[in-house]
């Protein structure tokens, strides 16, 4: 009994040192995060930084934060404190690559003053892919269209489409969609050259609210009717867009979740200015500070008490609006000027779809997660197949929907694809 006790007591240490060894492994960014940061510090001296870090390499982006937690801690050993976008010296640290090896480098950004410095990684002994907690997004064509579409809905009876001068009404039938009904918007304005559009199912899910520039118009229609006998109503108006509307109320399995989206939720309009394709930064139904002017902005659902607006400016600033604030969202370089709100349950249960920065022929969309005021990688990126022109929120809350303009052959008409996008828990 005694050696058998023993044993165990042998066995137990054994493991518990293995356990142990284990968990303070070194991480393979552990040195160099250390060189860099002690590279930075030489330049800077002692002070605050704004930190960013831009992945241009094959390194799985889901590694990021892991070595700007190391940086930031190393940094700070040397006197360099991390702050937010207010501090007037900036850190720019690039994964790069070539044939031969991969790089950090860092720009360090000193009043007027820039200076570079860079460690290189071992190809042989970089970090390894790990199947870490995320979420994967795919997509679903919903339908395609040789005419532009600004906006979509899917209604119990069919899809609606928004163009720049009509309004389409499709029917799905055995044989795919089927066009049922066309309206004239009646726009007294020239068309910019960037039309916009949005459209919202109504609180009783019965019609729908449509905006857009100089123009809304109202739909409603009757679950049993065929959808050629919608009601719409449109009309010149300078009202305030709706940009922000709770979830529409769901029923069965879904009820329950769509409450807890609705708590504390309020719509939240905006003043478009007709004559380009952005908002003037007027908004209603907020905080009352009003934003810079903005392309796009959503609200973020964290709790009932934390809900603060998110909005990314024609600056290519990313800011949210809380208790009277704005501040600014870091790790959003990368981010186009189309994002929207996906609950997915996964992760912290809420994510932010955004589309890939700059004026790309092949446009992906990526999840990210906002803890607080940066914005972390969620997902991996998703290949859209064109430009993203459009995307929003579904009325549930459980998808988002785009609008893609897809890469046309040489001498072939542009054709438009209305997708829905998912996510899946890793």
């Amino acid at each position: 009994m005694k050696l058998a006790c023993i044993i165990a007591m042998v066995i137990g240490s054994l493991t518990g040192f293995a356990v142990q060894a284990q968990s303070t492994a070194p991480s393979p960014w552990q040195q160099p995060a250390a060189t860099l940061a002690e590279q930075v510090a030489a330049l800077l001296g002692p002070g605050q930084a704004q930190l960013t870090i831009r992945n241009l390499s094959t390194i799985p982006t889901e590694q990021i934060p892991a070595l700007r937690r190391l940086l930031s801690q190393e940094l700070k050993v040397h006197g360099v404190l991390t702050s937010g976008a207010e501090s007037a010296n900036i850190v720019r640290v690039t994964l790069s690559e070539n044939a031969r090896e991969r790089l950090l480098v860092a720009e360090v950004v000193e009043g007027d003053e820039s200076r570079v410095t860079m460690v290189r990684l071992d190809p042989g002994k970089a970090p390894q892919p790990q199947s870490a907690g995320g979420l994967t997004l795919r997509k679903h064509a919903i339908f395609t269209t040789s005419d532009q579409v600004l906006a979509a809905l899917e209604t119990p009876n069919g899809l609606v489409l928004i163009e720049p001068e009509e309004i389409v009404f499709l029917a799905k039938t055995s044989d795919g969609w089927r066009e049922q009904k066309r309206v004239g918007i009646g726009q007294t304005r020239p068309i910019t050259r960037d039309p916009r559009a949005m459209i919202y199912l109504s609180a009783d899910a019965g019609g729908f609210e449509a905006f857009t520039a100089g123009e809304v118009c109202t739909g409603s229609f009757q679950h049993a009717s065929p959808p050629a006998d919608w009601s719409v109503h449109c009309r010149e108006s300078d009202d305030p867009w709706t940009i922000v509307q709770p979830p529409v109320m769901q029923t069965g399995t879904e009820a329950q979740a769509a409450t807890q989206m609705n708590i504390g939720v309020t719509p939240i309009k905006a003043f478009y200015n007709a004559a380009r394709n952005y908002f003037t930064g007027v908004i209603n139904g907020s905080s009352g500070v009003d934003l810079p002017p903005f392309y796009v902005a959503t609200q973020l659902v964290r709790s009932a008490a934390t809900m603060p607006l998110l909005a990314g400016g024609i600056d290519g600033k990313i800011q949210t609006l809380e208790n009277g604030k704005l501040r600014t969202v870091t790790g959003t370089r990368d981010w186009g000027s189309d994002f929207a709100v996906l609950h997915s349950g996964c992760g912290t249960g809420m994510q932010v779809v955004a589309s890939g920065s700059g004026a790309a022929t092949s446009d992906s969309l990526r999840a990210y997660e906002l803890p607080a005021q940066e914005a972390i990688p969620a997902s991996a990126a998703l290949a859209m197949g064109g430009t993203v022109t459009a995307s929003w929120t579904e009325p549930e809350g459980k998808s988002v929907m785009a609008v893609v303009r897809m890469q046309a052959p040489v001498g072939q008409a542009e054709q438009y694809e209305v997708d829905r996008v998912t996510a899946s828990c890793n």
